[in-house]
């Protein structure tokens, strides 16, 4: 009986042909099994759950769970297959020891990178169109760059909390994680909105405040309407001094 001792995730794909044994050859099926191992921690190394899955066609059909500390079968063929290795002995005590060998050794290895890591978050704001709402858009607060995965996202709007809709975590692919944050109230001219993130790596929460832009075109008539005020003022005042001297 072949054994898999490796740690992680074995991944075999059985490529059965056809009858001809020819160059031309066509696929006539493909077959996956899947080993899965995890590893489960509770407040350290203080307790440690190993559990082994084994997977053919995305179907479960055994697991071994330290938990219960034998196979159990998932579908009928599973059965005979964890009644099969239950029996080993030897086999059972290897596959039993596999918490201490597998899980407590690698958390060891790895707790200064994957448990005591630290890295804080990137956080942006940025106003994006909205097809379905009339309206400037929708405030998006973009999170970036960030571990663990584990953070509050909240949006203020002085010290009201409003309702959004998130994206979920997801890895950027670099050991880090991201999340988008958008805000489903319409952002109104004269308030200001807040992005507040709260994270395991910052001391403090952090804010990212946002504030309607002046309109601009707004701006440019009203300093038209002011630069034309200004010059009717000064010719005026103009005119009245020539007359006045006229007049002298």
């Amino acid at each position: 009986m072949g054994r898999v001792a490796a740690a992680g995730a074995l991944l075999a794909a059985l490529v059965v042909l056809g009858a001809s044994s020819g160059t031309d050859a066509e696929l006539s099926g493909v077959f996956q099994e899947m080993v899965k191992s995890e590893c489960h921690f509770i407040n350290g190394t203080q307790r440690v759950r190993f559990v082994k899955r084994f997977i053919y066609n995305r179907e479960q059909y055994v697991h071994f769970d330290s938990d219960v500390g034998y196979f159990v079968g998932d579908t009928p063929y599973g059965e005979q297959v964890a009644r099969h290795w239950n029996s080993d002995l030897e086999w059972m005590e290897y596959r039993r020891a596999a918490v201490d060998r597998h899980c407590r050794h690698n958390y060891e290895l790895s707790t200064s990178f994957l448990v005591e890591r630290r890295v804080p978050p990137s956080v942006s704001i940025s106003l994006v169109p909205s097809s379905s709402q009339p309206g400037p858009g929708r405030l998006l607060c973009s999170v970036v760059d960030f571990y663990p995965a584990q953070i509050q996202v909240r949006w203020f709007q002085g010290q009201q909390e409003l309702s959004v809709v998130a994206t979920d975590i997801f890895p950027s692919g670099d050991w880090t994680y991201q999340l988008l944050v958008l805000l489903e109230t319409t952002p109104r001219r004269g308030l200001t909105y807040t992005c507040q993130v709260e994270h395991g790596s910052l001391e403090h929460p952090l804010s990212r405040h946002w504030e309607m832009p002046p309109d601009t075109a707004r701006s440019k008539m009203l300093t038209g309407i002011g630069g034309f005020v200004l010059g009717f003022v000064f010719l005026a005042l103009g005119l009245g001094f020539y007359l006045h001297k006229k007049s002298s």
